[in-house]
């Protein structure tokens, strides 16, 4: 004779919540008779399985969904320099620094602010102590100073080649010509001005 036991039961046995239970008799996945009592055979039967199969699936759903949504929002890029780069004014970092590591915390956030304005007020106290020339400016000055320096190279033999010619009893023409040559020599080898204003070189 089968064993009937309560509803209570059947969940103690299956180690189980009653709603369960219910819910699988309302599912037709359990069979209880006209008393509400179940057969007891049906412990450890398949209908738990079913359900757990439609929790699965609810829960890969679930997981799929928020995978999708983390990917829409962005993260911050570590690799992001936070700091100003060669070539790049205070405005210009501030800008690629925000694209590429937005959103940050509030508190984050007003760090990184206040410390580009204390970076900022730095360089313009810098700038009207005279210790920070505009890079514009400085190369203008290198560029002048620089032909200065040729124009005086390239005056030079026509001053004193005369003078050498004197010494040594040569031809002046003769003297600054060939002190020309080797000037003209000499300068090539410079080459143009350049400098590295980056402090790296």
């Amino acid at each position: 004779m089968a064993e009937l036991i309560t509803v209570r039961e059947f969940a103690r046995r299956e180690q189980c919540d009653e709603k369960q239970v219910r819910r699988g008799i309302e599912k037709g996945l359990l069979v209880k008779d006209s008393a509400g009592l179940l057969d007891a055979s049906q412990v450890g039967g398949p209908w738990r399985k079913t359900n757990r199969r439609g929790r699965d699936s609810a829960a890969a759903k679930a997981a799929d969904t928020s995978k999708n949504v983390r990917t829409d929002v962005r993260t911050p890029d570590v690799r992001t320099s936070l700091t100003v780069e060669d070539g790049e004014t205070i405005d210009e970092a501030a800008m690629r620094i925000a694209l590429a590591t937005a959103p940050f915390p509030r508190a984050e956030a007003e760090r990184i602010k206040e410390n580009f304005l204390a970076l900022l007020k730095k360089l313009e106290f810098e700038q009207k102590e005279g210790s920070l020339v505009e890079m514009d400016v400085a190369v203008r000055v290198l560029f002048d100073a620089s032909r200065a320096a040729r124009d005086s190279w390239l005056n030079w033999p026509s001053r004193v080649g005369p003078l050498v010619a004197a010494d040594l009893g040569l031809e002046a023409d003769r003297v600054t010509e060939v002190l020309t040559g080797y000037v003209h020599q000499h300068i090539a080898q410079l080459g143009e001005p350049s400098a590295d204003f980056t402090g790296q070189g």
